[in-house]
């Protein structure tokens, strides 16, 4: 890893980031490299394993590649993802990716990217955040209260066994299932499911699971090697309305909540905490900032909510079956107003 950066005497007051995350390590890199010092706070104990997909879009080596940590990912051997098979009860589909994509599990990525952050100079606050004169990056994921319900719930397991180089998706009425490699020859396996059913099955996944016909037939060949982890009620949102405090930069899922299943989470998190640190670092107004995330990633959190809306009325089946898969991936992806 790099050794700390050298600091410009323009750079005084530190940058502070709430929250040790992919968005908030990502922007202390980035604040890292243009001269800034940067105090890092996380509550949290860390790094920890998450519920989270764990697919790294194709688009991700060009975020790493910015932020000089390229070598570091390669170094955590990351398997390469290839191609896409959605699964819609009996009916499939499948597309080649237009680019390598990589799966890498939370508690590996999140302790690499920290790791060359205070490798490099940032000062890692194991507390609260609190602000002080200066910058701050918000990068403390998503805040937002869900309403009583039959609301939804996120799962995620890793399994021993065979592995491929196709990230599987699995819908079932209003809920689904991704299930895409990892480091060490492992699989990650990720769903989010309403309430009510995981209710009837007394919230044990592999209960769930086991009614889930075309899941459980792909886990088979598969053993579970960690407890399941849940987290929820989750709540899909999106927030792109311009700051009213000046030096207050947002990043990652204090943005919003994408829906996972369009494996562009991680992604949207690196990028905006990389433009993020960079934006405070250079003294760029947090409006024009926010203006131009808003600009990259309205549309994708509109095409995922059409999305699962089309997976909510059962839609979904046709309108998989009519629209090329290459299209259905990019419609999810950052607008390129922001690279």
């Amino acid at each position: 890893m790099s050794g700390e950066s050298q600091k410009s005497p323009g750079f005084i007051t530190p940058i502070s980031i709430a929250g040790a995350g992919p968005a908030g390590s990502c922007a202390a890199l980035a604040a890292l490299a243009e001269g800034a010092s940067v105090r890092l706070f996380e509550k949290s104990a860390f790094p920890r394993h998450k519920v989270c997909g764990e697919f790294l879009s194709p688009e991700i080596q060009h975020e790493l590649e910015a932020l000089n940590v390229w070598k570091e990912f390669q170094e955590a051997a990351p398997p390469t993802i290839r191609s896409v098979l959605l699964h819609f009860g009996r009916r499939e589909k499948s597309w080649p990716l237009p680019a390598p994509a990589f799966g890498l599990s939370r508690y590996t990525l999140d302790r690499m990217l920290l790791d060359c952050a205070v490798d490099r100079g940032a000062e890692l606050i194991h507390e609260p955040f609190h602000a002080a004169d200066g910058a701050t990056i918000l990068a403390h994921g998503r805040k937002a209260a869900a309403p009583k319900g039959n609301r939804l719930f996120g799962f995620k397991a890793h399994f021993a066994g065979p592995s491929s180089d196709i990230v599987e998706l699995f819908f079932q009425s209003r809920g689904y299932a991704g299930v895409s490699a990892i480091e060490n020859g492992e699989t990650n396996v990720c769903g989010l499911a309403p309430e009510s059913s995981l209710a009837a099955h007394g919230f044990e996944i592999d209960r769930f699971i086991s009614q889930w016909d075309a899941l459980r037939n792909r886990l088979n060949p598969l053993s579970r090697r960690t407890e399941w982890l849940m987290t929820g009620p989750l709540v899909f949102t999106r927030d792109f309305e311009l700051p009213t405090i000046e030096n207050q930069y947002r990043a990652g899922d204090a943005f919003g909540f994408v829906d996972p299943f369009t494996g562009s989470g991680i992604l949207s998190a690196m990028l905006t905490g990389r433009r993020a640190g960079s934006a405070a670092a250079r003294r760029i107004s947090s409006r024009e900032y926010a203006s131009q995330c808003a600009s990259a990633l309205r549309f994708p959190y509109l095409a995922s909510s059409l999305a699962r809306f089309a997976i909510l009325t059962g839609l979904a089946d046709d309108l998989a079956r009519w629209l090329p898969g290459r299209l259905l991936f990019s419609l999810t992806r950052p607008h390129q107003a922001l690279k």
